[in-house]
């Protein structure tokens, strides 16, 4: 969901488009104007999608909105297909920029303050603002300027918790835990479920290190990275904890070995699976096998503390835009309490970022019970680690992370041999 890589492609086919912005600008009317739009999404997605994009054309009939869902894998298919798009001249108005690239694409100068149009309708944002959590708000601030200008709207968020399979747990004699519950609790509870039932606790993995690998660093005190991300820490005492338990569920039969294909929804609901980690992104899956009544929402496990990574949509007008003003009136509808509200009904695959929409029944109908868990989460969550050259670094965290987990090399050194290569790239 939250990776970057082919992000630093996309600079230098805009770059040569930064100095060329022209169009309306400064929050002026809009009148009649075609907008363009690139989103991540695959067929499901872009139904959900759909739907708003055709209720922001009724409420705004003089402009067409021509939205395209990119059904890529991952953030970073996704903007290799964005930058050949703009390499062969089609520059969009509005591009969805996940968490690594906010920094990234502002520093390079590619996209339009929002400031004099933030001014102009302060009404409708403080209301927004007001309904966001302030950390989302300070994040947006701290990873997405470096001039103290502001160049993002945040949308919705993702954060980790666990799936739960409440009749597993009940079966086994094991109590769900109603908030904090401790890595030795997890462990414990896996012993007695693997005993009276012979599931699984949880499927370790080292693939996408959102769910697989942050959870663990955070709720242990520590990170890839540091909170200015100048500094790799992949290789502490924490971090080094961390692995040796997770490599522990493996190795005492609580998790099958990582790799190759494995379900964990349908795991879940045949009974073999009592939890897995993942963000709001998976309710889909669980609703197509008809499974979301089975499941609760429930802690991850801590050592140390609660701990969660975060990763947030963020909507930023191009400079290259000729109808900026357009796209303004269309960012202005997606952070609108309504538009929150329609979205949330139809489906999605984040967190409303307004927190009276994240609370309600527009949210939680039809979704795991304890859903506003992962609203929550944000009060304990850290940003996904976004410098520069993420998409790199990903790549030798989750091969330490591997060979830390399967054993095929000591711990420590695995983690050692990472960050180093990490803190080179820094």
């Amino acid at each position: 969901m939250l990776r970057a890589a082919g992000l630093a492609a996309l600079v230098p086919a805009l770059g040569g488009l930064a100095a060329c912005g022209g169009g309306n600008s400064g929050g002026g009317t809009p009148g009649k104007a075609t907008l363009s739009f690139l989103y991540l999404g695959d067929a499901n997605q872009q139904a959900a999608f759909k739907q708003l994009f055709a209720e922001f054309n009724k409420q705004n009939p003089d402009i067409t909105l021509n939205a395209t869902g990119i059904p890529a894998g991952d953030w970073g298919s996704f903007v290799n297909t964005v930058s050949t798009q703009i390499a062969g001249g089609k520059v969009p108005d509005i591009i969805q920029v996940a968490t690594e690239g906010q920094a990234l694409l502002a520093s390079k100068g590619l996209l339009e303050p929002l400031d004099d149009y933030i001014a102009k309708d302060k009404a409708a944002v403080d209301d927004y603002y007001g309904d966001v959590n302030k950390n989302l708000l300070d994040w947006t601030k701290k990873y997405g300027s470096t001039d103290g200008k502001t160049y993002y709207m945040p949308g919705g968020f993702n954060t980790v918790a666990l799936y739960a399979n409440a009749s597993l747990f009940q079966k086994a004699g094991v109590e769900l835990p109603s908030g904090d519950w401790s890595w030795d609790d997890f462990k414990k509870a896996g012993h007695t479920i693997k005993d009276k039932t012979g599931a699984y606790l949880i499927p370790a993995a080292y693939g996408f290190p959102f769910a697989d690998i942050m959870p663990w660093l955070l709720t242990n005190g520590t990170s890839t990275l540091n909170a200015d991300w100048t500094q790799a820490t992949y290789n502490s005492p924490e971090a080094v904890q961390a692995a040796e338990f997770v490599k522990s569920l493996i190795d005492e039969g609580l998790s099958p070995k990582p790799g190759g294909q494995f379900d964990a929804g349908t795991q879940m609901k045949q009974g073999k699976l009592a939890t897995f980690a993942s963000g709001r992104f998976a309710q889909p899956g669980i609703k197509s096998i008809n499974f979301i009544d089975g499941v609760q929402i429930i802690q991850f496990p801590k050592n140390k503390a609660n701990g969660s990574p975060i990763g947030w949509d963020a909507w930023p007008i191009l400079k290259a835009s000729k109808n900026k003003d357009a796209a303004w009136t269309f960012i202005k509808f997606l952070i609108s309490k309504q538009a929150s509200e329609f979205f949330a009904k139809v489906g999605g695959t984040n967190v409303p970022a307004r927190n009276a929409v994240a609370q309600s029944e527009a949210f939680t109908a039809g979704a795991p019970k304890n859903v506003t868990l992962f609203s929550k989460s944000v009060e304990w969550a850290t940003p996904i680690p976004s410098p520069a050259k993420g998409a790199q670094m990903q790549k030798f965290i989750t091969e330490a992370w591997q060979q830390a987990i399967l054993g095929t090399k000591p711990v420590q050194e695995a983690l050692d041999s990472a960050n180093k290569q990490i803190q080179a790239l820094l």
